[in-house]
């Protein structure tokens, strides 16, 4: 203990740089490492995941890499869409010089075939009475082709779950249009950074240009929820924007979905439940770099007008904010710095023994305890299946904009109370997700901005 206090001594000094210097970095390998047979991993294993854009399929195979494993994505001329281990079987040439035929993927070397299962269909180079195509199959895994993205179930096949149904990909009269935006650090960064609710305050509105609109700079009522028994955590900030109440609802679903409400809405007429802007997902590459995969939601209510421009959405393309992906001239990253250019200054790997967190990680604290219970085995890794047995599983993230003026004295507490009540009355709806469903959350809202008008 007394080599402890003697270190935080020289450490809270004037000019205590060569003392921090010798500090030993100090991650937390067990929720950042995402490798096979890590324990993180592992976990992650048991999802489906986004691996690329299906645009990315052509004629030529496409090499991908993924929780740190080496692997090829293809289309084949059946329409079948294959995710192998990138070195073929035989002898470990990479199958992205393979030749994409009428069925499965045939290595350039010696002509082996690869169906999407990884059964072998030809081993041209053996005798006929061979055996050896049947003696064992390549590695492969199960794909699913959804709105422009492939997703890939990398588990053991035994614990695949069904593909998940979320409500928000049922919108109607919505696009959704893929994109992807590689990231070189560690996924945990880039996760951590969606649950941060007071970034969104500084770096997209004060500390900069303000990226995301000027409503974005009102210091907002804060207020945060675990959800879906553990697996889900959202956060509610309510803002006082002249004589209307903007509660706006973020929401995260283990292990790596996030979805966000309006990122430009203009707050001058009331829009008591509008969904969702974007839903994504963080999918390690390896431990030091990752890629998001999203997709964008157009429609006519979401977001301003001159924010639906679909053509800048796509592979290392997305319409909101600067900063959200590399490449911008360095004295730029510096004066007008964005999540991309935050994240990545992090370093490859977090440096969890390095951070002084005050109560404005209570976000980031949240998912890293779901994490780490997940990883553990404490949660069962099924949330994404829906409630109650519906089709379709819904989630949480909304805007309200309602009407109600400010109070002489309290508009605080009227704040507080209008998020608070807002998010109650979405979690608890009884009704199915559909249009039904929103309409009676549209009439409880309703309700509430009355009783908020008439309370004191």
């Amino acid at each position: 203990m007394a080599v402890d206090h003697e270190a935080r001594e020289l450490l809270n000094q004037p000019y205590a740089g060569y003392y921090r210097a010798v500090q030993p970095r100090q991650p937390d390998m067990e929720l950042a490492e995402t490798g096979p047979g890590t324990k993180g991993g592992e976990y992650l294993r048991r999802f489906w995941h986004p691996v690329c854009l299906t645009s990315e399929l052509g004629e030529l195979p496409h090499a991908i890499r993924i929780m740190g494993e080496d692997l090829v994505a293809y289309r084949d001329g059946s329409g079948a869409i294959g995710i192998l281990h990138r070195h073929c079987s035989h002898r470990g040439t990479s199958l992205e010089y393979g030749i994409v035929s009428e069925r499965g993927l045939r290595c350039c070397y010696h002509g082996w075939l690869f169906d999407v299962d990884g059964t072998i269909l030809e081993t041209p180079g053996e005798p006929p009475v061979s055996h050896l195509k049947e003696s064992f199959r390549h590695g492969a895994y199960p794909a699913i082709e959804f709105n422009g993205l492939v997703f890939a179930y990398m588990g053991p096949p035994g614990s695949m779950p069904p593909f998940p149904n979320f409500d928000t990909f049922h919108i109607p009269d919505t696009e959704l249009v893929p994109y992807s935006i590689w990231q070189p650090c560690n996924w945990l960064h880039v996760q951590e950074n969606i649950v941060d609710a007071s970034h969104i305050l500084f770096l997209h509105s004060t500390m900069g240009s303000q990226q995301l609109g000027p409503n974005m700079a009102v210091m907002p009522n804060l207020e945060y929820r675990e959800t879906d028994d553990g697996h889900g955590c959202l956060y509610v900030t309510t803002r006082r924007i002249g004589a209307y109440v903007w509660v706006r609802c973020i929401h995260t679903l283990l292990p790596n979905l996030f979805q966000a409400a309006s990122l430009y809405g203009a707050i001058d007429f009331e829009r008591f439940y509008q969904r969702t802007s974007m839903s994504r997902w963080t999918v390690p590459i390896d431990d030091t770099n990752a890629m998001i995969f999203g997709l964008r939601h157009f429609n006519d209510k979401t977001d301003a007008p001159e924010f639906r421009d679909r053509s800048k959405v796509g592979k290392e393309r997305i319409d909101f904010a600067p900063g959200q992906v590399g490449g911008r001239p360095y004295e730029e990253t510096q004066r007008d710095p964005g999540d991309w250019d935050v994240l990545v200054s992090l370093g490859p790997i977090p440096n969890h023994g390095g951070e002084h967190r005050g109560v404005t990680e209570e976000g980031v604290l949240i998912l890293r305890r779901q994490l780490r219970r997940g990883i553990r085995g404490e949660l069962d890794p099924s949330c994404h299946l829906p409630q109650n047995d519906w089709e379709i599983r819904a989630t949480y993230t909304f805007d309200t904009i309602m009407r109600v003026p400010p109070r002489e004295s309290g508009d605080d507490d009227l704040l507080s109370e209008a998020g608070s009540r807002a998010i109650d009355i979405v979690l608890q709806a009884p009704e199915p997700p559909g249009p039904q469903r929103d309409a009676a959350i549209t009439k409880r809202m309703e309700a509430l901005k009355e009783s908020l008008l008439t309370s004191k």
